[in-house]
């Protein structure tokens, strides 16, 4: 591995209202036991594809900007990218990111993708989820299978507390549940409504109908009424009806409600939240225009993040992915058409910030995967598979067989924790 350099928006388009949370209230008892920590693990998803070449552009490849040529990012001018090491810069619309990344609380992961090489949201976004080389190969997600075959933990939640027992449940903030929370570790849905608020009575009858006729169905109930409690409790409510807001308060409001479940000590451990939006086909623009509003979005979601998580903020990891990157070249609509490599980033207190990591490929044509896109040197698995390892302290064999199966050949990258 080599570390690199030490037309408007439709409010469809900015769809960050579609963002779903998914966790456990498990705190995996080994992971104090091995890293003395109470550790948070949040994966935040970008769904549509994100430019990683303008969300951190290497504008030190003398190759850059004849690709890029409108949309490309300059290191000086009215509206210059954010230094990062003299080689890539942060687009301007991040500045909270980049001052993460001073703080050595973020760092960059360049030139990354899964296996998956055929541009496909659909097939791109299974296999990110999954955690499998090919699509349709799991109805499993990573992220379940993970908490599921972690050593048995304790239950922070309301619940017996013993192995197997879910306490107070899974927690999801959305309408679904993805793929990459699919599977045997349990999961409770939640949703901020614009509906009058049901009653205690109303709850308390459904309870004894269902108590006495669909036993599955009445603990289900009993679980989304913890759920609901624990919302009131962090003060999630209606201010996170992100259908009639801005995109930047809305993904500033699905991360404060996100927060505020996870730094609870009942709360939950591990979750996953989606924003959509990324895909930028056409007028994606340079330093303004609809790719720098989505990530002034995310910007705002991490600040938002930061904040609220400030009590667990020195155990907590999180890791923003894609499903993959966008071809190199500017194209007839300027935009960018499906591509592979892309970046992730890693932030919180629990991560070893500060860096660039990347075995950059350069973009020179004959540099390009196919002639066409940022070549991937390194595979996102081995990414989560270092964090998981170090933050949570799971074992290289479980990951390797039951996690991210198949990946016996791909070490982990180490070092990414504190």
């Amino acid at each position: 591995m080599a570390y690199g350099h030490g037309a408007g928006p439709t409010r469809r388009s900015l769809a960050f209202g579609a963002g779903a949370l998914y966790a456990w209230a498990h705190a995996p008892r080994f992971a104090q036991a091995t890293t003395g920590r109470d550790p948070r693990l949040l994966v935040v998803i970008l769904r549509g594809a994100l430019d990683g070449l303008s969300a951190v552009a290497p504008i030190g490849d003398p190759a850059y900007r004849g690709l890029r040529e409108s949309i490309a990012l300059e290191a000086g001018g009215a509206n210059p990218a954010l230094p990062l090491d003299g080689f890539f810069y942060l687009h301007p619309a991040m500045r909270e990111t980049a001052r993460l990344f001073r703080e050595r609380k973020l760092s960059v992961v360049h030139a990354v993708a899964t296996p998956y090489r055929d541009r496909s949201h659909f097939d791109g976004q299974d296999v990110l989820e999954s955690g499998t080389p090919r699509p349709g190969a799991s109805r499993t997600g990573w992220l379940n299978r993970l908490a599921a075959h972690l050593p048995a933990g304790r239950a922070l939640g309301r619940g017996e507390g013993q192995a197997g027992n879910p306490g107070a449940g899974g927690l999801a903030i959305g309408a679904s549940t993805p793929l990459i929370l699919r599977g045997p570790a349990p999961v409770l849905a939640w949703y901020p409504s614009d509906l009058p608020a049901a009653t205690a009575t109303l709850f308390d009858r459904m309870e004894q109908i269902y108590a006495h006729t669909d036993p599955k169905l009445a603990q289900a109930l009993d679980r989304a009424i913890e759920t609901d409690r624990m919302a009131s409790e962090a003060g999630i409510g209606a201010n996170l009806n992100t259908r009639t807001q801005p995109h930047v308060q809305a993904a500033r409001s699905i991360a404060t409600g996100a927060a505020r479940f996870l730094v609870r000590p009942d709360g939950p451990r591990v979750a996953a939240l989606s924003f959509d939006g990324f895909d930028t086909h056409a007028h994606t623009g340079g330093a303004s225009g609809r790719l720098a509003d989505l990530l002034q979005a995310l910007d705002a979601a991490l600040q938002a993040f930061e904040v609220e998580l400030a009590p667990v903020w020195r155990d907590t990891a999180i890791v923003v992915t894609t499903e993959f990157g966008r071809a190199a070249r500017l194209n007839g609509t300027l935009g960018t058409d499906h591509g592979n490599g892309t970046i992730a980033l890693l932030a919180g207190g629990a991560i070893a910030g500060g860096r660039m990591i990347t075995d950059w490929p350069g973009l020179r044509e004959n540099q390009l995967y196919e002639r066409r896109d940022l070549m991937p040197t390194l595979d996102l698995r081995a990414v989560l598979k270092g964090v998981a390892m170090d933050l949570l302290g799971a074992s290289d064999a479980a990951l390797s067989r039951d996690v991210f199966p198949g990946t016996e050949h791909l070490p982990p990258v180490r070092g990414l924790i504190v």
